[in-house]
């Protein structure tokens, strides 16, 4: 197998450190909104507003890189999470939880442009490795799934209120992200491909193929989300389980998000993008069923590391076919398009998380969630009867 490039390596190390925002925000983000909300059905508006900040910034992050290329962005991008992570450090000191729900948002922005190094990746590899290159940026969210919530303990009473040293220690993890950032090789080949020229969207957007790469993409993030952010507080506020527990099962999770990252892009090689889909459907149906059986500790452990690999392939899958659905000179608005309906999607699972929890309990959330996988095998369904009619 052709290895990989410098860049690939590159980004994984870099996400590792920036994806730690997110994994700190889901471990922390419902219990710190728990304590500073006015109201409970509050809670979880920090973590849902990371997700917002993402949705609402993916499509000018494209189109900046698109102008200025992704070095320059992405060392922007950098500096807007060290500014968002230091605004929530401080609003936690203040007991400010708007200033909080802002200082999250901007970690989303920032969230933004991490989430175009898989495409950056992409772009720097031969097409039969783009599934690779890009599950392997996706490994960084392995090593952010250990550092985020340990960092978050670790720091946790460093300042006079708890968790507000962890944002801290982010933005320092960010300072070094940046740096690490300044040795990006761009890919002066892609960087040159103007969009005077291609199809109009309206196009584009009419193969199936296309529809099957976004809605496993949205999805599988959007499901994903809407367990995980009710997780932490169904366990630790309704349930009673320790912050121990809890950080265990979140970080299993996240471990289990990413770790099928050594080997998902060589099985999507193998079989094809389709057949992982179907496999991470079948993973989701499982974690459905096995939370809703009990709320025992390893019920939510075995859950929620179901919920990670179905999300997983789905995501890498959707990553990976996505390209096929575009030309060079398309990439850019085709890949603006996906991301804005993958992150205003999870936006929307993510406000809506917390308040079906409070409003309905847990098993509701649960059984809401299974009509949504039909969606994804209805798309697949059509692509595959489109591709044996041509």
């Amino acid at each position: 197998m052709q290895k990989l490039p410098f860049n690939v390596w590159l980004l994984m190390i870099v996400g590792a450190l920036a994806m730690s925002a997110a994994s700190i925000v889901v471990f922390t983000g419902g219990i710190i909104g728990n304590d500073l909300a006015p109201s409970a059905n509050l809670a979880t508006l920090p973590l849902a507003l990371m997700v917002v900040g993402t949705a609402v910034a993916v499509i000018p992050v494209t189109l900046l890189m698109q102008r200025f290329g992704r070095k320059k962005i992405f060392i922007v991008g950098a500096n807007k999470s060290i500014f968002g992570a230091l605004v929530a450090s401080y609003a936690i000191s203040q007991s400010a939880f708007w200033l909080f729900c802002f200082g999250t948002f901007m970690l989303g922005v920032g969230l933004a442009f991490v989430q175009q190094y898989r495409f950056a990746a992409m772009e720097s590899v031969a097409p039969d490795q783009m599934a690779n290159a890009a599950a392997k940026v996706l490994l960084g969210g392995l090593a952010a799934a250990i550092i985020g919530p340990e960092l978050a303990l670790l720091s946790r009473d460093t300042l006079s209120q708890p968790f507000a040293g962890a944002y801290l220690a982010l933005a320092v993890l960010y300072f070094f992200a940046m740096l690490l950032l300044f040795l990006y090789r761009p890919n002066h080949i892609q960087e040159k491909i103007t969009p005077s020229s291609g199809r109009k969207l309206s196009q584009i957007i009419q193969q199936p193929i296309f529809w099957v790469a976004l809605l496993a993409a949205t999805i599988g993030y959007a499901l994903m989300s809407f367990i995980m952010t009710a997780t932490p507080m169904s366990m630790h506020i309704h349930d009673g389980y320790s912050l121990n527990e809890t950080k265990w099962v979140i970080q299993s999770h996240i471990m289990a998000m990413f770790l099928p990252s050594f080997f998902s892009g060589f099985l999507i090689t193998r079989y094809g993008a389709a057949k992982m889909m179907m496999m991470g459907l079948f993973a989701f149906a499982l974690c459905l069923i096995i939370a809703l059986v009990d709320r025992s500790l390893l019920h939510y452990w075995c859950a929620l590391i179901l919920l990670g690999i179905g999300w997983n392939f789905l995501f890498v899958s959707g990553t990976a076919l996505l390209p096929q659905s575009y030309q060079a000179n398309e990439r850019f608005k085709v890949q603006a398009l996906n991301e804005f309906c993958v992150f205003s999607v999870q936006a929307v699972a993510s406000l809506s998380s917390g308040w079906i929890l409070y409003q309905f309990g847990w098993q509701t959330l649960l059984l809401i969630s299974f009509p949504m996988l039909l969606v994804v095998i209805g798309a697949i369904y059509f692509w595959k009867r489109e591709k044996s009619l041509n």
